[in-house]
Parts: C-alpha cells; structure tokens; sequence
C-alpha cells in the first residue's frame, strides 16, 4: 500500500503517502477551530507571529536554523483553518518537525505591535493593486456580515481593535479546541513517521470533532459596488454568484462550468467572444471558489473604462448561451481533459498533494475526495452544465466596478 491512514495518541488523524525516490518530503497541520474570528485579522496576525520567535528561539534563529537545512516553512490562516507546513529533505524530517512543534507549542507573540504595523503596510500596499482592491470589494459585498468577507479592506478597518490579548485568545482556542488533521507525502517510512509524529505533536491538546462557529452564508438581493480610483486607467468588474460549494452533488458540473466559460485560458467562451471576437478585454476569465460553508462562481474582466456596460452585456450574452443552448459533446469532452490535466499537474508535487489531502480531512470530505470526484467528472453530461447554469447564474449577484 502506498497510503495509510491512523491517529496519534491526542486523535490528530494523519494521511500518509509514499512518494518513492523523491528527494523531500512535506508536511501540512491544518487547525480547525471550533469559533468564528472574533476580530477581522486577528487569525492572520497571529500566523504571522508562529514565525517571530518562540520560548527557545528568536525570528532569526528559527530563520537561520531553516535556510541552514534548507526547510521551506510558512504558517498562514485559510478562511477555514489554519495552516502550517514544511517541506524538507528527507534526512531533515525529524528536524522539520521539531522547528514545527516548537513553534506551534512556545511561540511567543511578543513581537505583536511590530509585526502589526508591517502587516498593516504590506494591507495597504496590496489594495494599491485595482484588481486586488476590486476582488476585496467583491468578497466584501458578497459575504458581507460574514467571517469570510473579512477582506483586507475589513481588516485594516479593524485594525486598531486587534490585542495581542485577542491574539493569545484565538491561540489559546485554536490549541484547545480544535480539529486536527496532518498529511505527509514522501519517501518515507510509515512506522517511522507515525512515531515521530505523535513523539513531537501527540502531546498537544486532543483534536475534537466539532461544530464549527462559521454560519453558511446567503444572499438575499442583488448588490452593485463601485470604486472610483483616480489614478486607474482600466475599468475592473467582477460579478459573482454563490454556488454550491465541494461537498454539493452540483460540483462536478461547476468545475467544468467554470473551465467552459473561462477558466481554460486560450479556448474559454469569455476569452474567445469578449477578447479575441470583440476586443474588449486585457484579462478576462471566470473562477470557482469552494470554502466549507460556501462557494462562489465569478467572472471578471479588465477592460477600457468606456467599454463597461457593453462589457456586462458580453458577460449577459455568455451566460445566457449557456443556460439556453447546450454545450456540444466535443467541448464538454475537452472541458473534462482540461479539468483532468489540472488536477494532474497540481499534483505532481509532494508539496501539493500534502496540502491537497491535508484541505480534504480538514473539511470532512474525506482523503479520497479527488479520487471519487474524478469519477463524478467523468460522468457530467451537458444537460448537468446547463442545469447548473441556470441553477446558480441567477439574478442575484453580487457586481463589483472599480473604474477612474
């Protein structure tokens, strides 16, 4: 067997998969807590802080310690979850593992008003972005009232209400009462890892299975945000629908949905129609976008900024094409191999397939999920994309503009 499956002593449960003769080996430690964030950003402070030093190491010695053993680490919150994971060479595993524990069991948080004011920079650098600032804004409108429209925008709103108490808090939370789920994915030795494991992590507080905190969200009417941006000299639209998210029989269908209308590049319908037919776009595409309690489907476009309303007319017209006129079996074919061939291709990492299966337990959709989605792929027929379409592409969106 390949794969394997077990709990450590505090029932983390862990995926193990055997990537023979590849030379590093990664790990992913999702932490699901049982509450909402409190405070817009307090979650993404406090990833941040997992790397400014711990009771036994200072920011620049876990630095050091990893550019020394050539260890990739990151520490970052999802709209879910937390995540912290390495990559490592082989022989470095152990080592990886005790940085990893040390820095999830004694981190510090002492660097909190420093590391508060370089995050608040870097906010406000990104949103100078217009694509950036016009997708906070979507998100923002789309989820409003709701721990995943906690944008940017939210957090730096919110930013002077961010403690280092509040920090301590949502730590002490996550430690305590959350969901556990860690995958690896390497040349390894099963017996090896699970020892290690439950050596430098099977003494945390025991993972729980719990009910989370995070409400499904819904939207009632239909909401138009408009950014004026002095200095832009492109217009950005976004408009998006919530969708069924992974756990939805309608999954499969979205996925290819996604991939007919914009989301294969070169030979999508928008691309096509809105950029090569009529000229109308720099960047034009759609993106599907799955969360545990939500997901959305969108379409964006950047385009001149007179070119606005005939812009949301293409947008009309495409989606109307799909709601009203099957897709051939020729297209849907090719939409399921494209479908396919990404999967493929962001799995051919260890690195990636830790954090695939890792998002998989973390979720409850079970280690197997991709496996068992790839065959539902295979079954959509094109009545399923056009029944979907007129399913979710419905008169209630969210429209976000930004323009000069």
């Amino acid at each position: 067997m390949d794969r394997k499956i077990f709990k450590l002593n505090n029932n983390t449960e862990v995926f193990c998969k055997k990537a023979p003769n590849t030379p590093r080996t990664a790990l992913c430690f999702n932490l699901k807590s049982s509450k909402a964030e409190t405070i817009p950003g307090v979650e993404a402070i406090m990833s941040r802080l997992f790397m400014q030093g711990t009771k036994n190491r200072s920011a620049e010695d876990i630095a050091n310690e990893l550019d020394s053993f050539a260890i990739e680490f990151t520490a970052d919150s999802r709209p879910d979850f937390i995540r912290l994971k390495f990559l490592c060479l082989n022989e470095d595993f152990e080592k990886a593992l005790e940085i990893m524990a040390d820095i999830i069991k004694n981190s510090t948080f002492e660097d909190f008003d420093k590391e508060l004011v370089k995050m608040e920079g870097e906010i406000i650098a990104e949103l100078d972005s217009p694509r950036a600032k016009v997708i906070d804004n979507y998100y923002a409108n789309l989820f409003k009232n709701h721990p995943y429209g906690n944008t940017n925008t939210k957090i730096l709103n919110n930013i002077k209400n961010i403690t280092k108490s509040a920090v301590l808090e949502t730590y002490n939370n996550l430690i305590n009462t959350s969901k556990k789920v860690i995958s690896v994915v390497g040349d390894i030795d099963f017996d090896k890892v699970e020892t290690k494991l439950n050596e430098y992590l099977g003494d945390l507080p025991a993972s729980k299975e719990i009910t989370t905190g995070i409400p499904e969200p819904g939207l009632k009417q239909s909401e138009y945000c408009e950014i004026i941006k002095p200095d832009a000299n492109q217009a950005h639209i976004i408009k998006g629908w919530l969708t069924g998210s992974s756990n939805s029989s309608d999954y499969p269908a979205l996925l290819l949905l996604n991939v007919i209308l914009g989301a294969s590049g070169l030979s999508s319908r928008l691309f096509l129609e809105l950029r090569d037919k009529k000229g109308l776009a720099y960047v034009v595409r759609s993106s599907y976008e799955t969360f545990a309690k939500a997901a959305d489907f969108y379409i964006y476009i950047a385009t001149e900024p007179k070119n606005i309303n005939v812009s949301l007319e293409g947008f009309k017209e495409e989606i109307d094409k799909i709601k009203n006129t099957k897709v051939s079996e020729e297209e849907l074919e090719n939409a399921k191999i494209n479908m396919l061939g990404k999967w493929a291709f962001t799995q051919e990492t260890n690195n990636n397939q830790a954090i695939l299966y890792a998002n998989y337990g973390i979720q409850g959709l079970g280690f197997d999920f991709n496996d068992r989605a790839k065959e539902k792929l295979k079954l959509v027929t094109a009545e399923d994309i056009q029944n979907c379409a007129n399913k979710y592409l419905n008169d209630i969106s969210v429209l976000s503009i930004l323009k000069p």
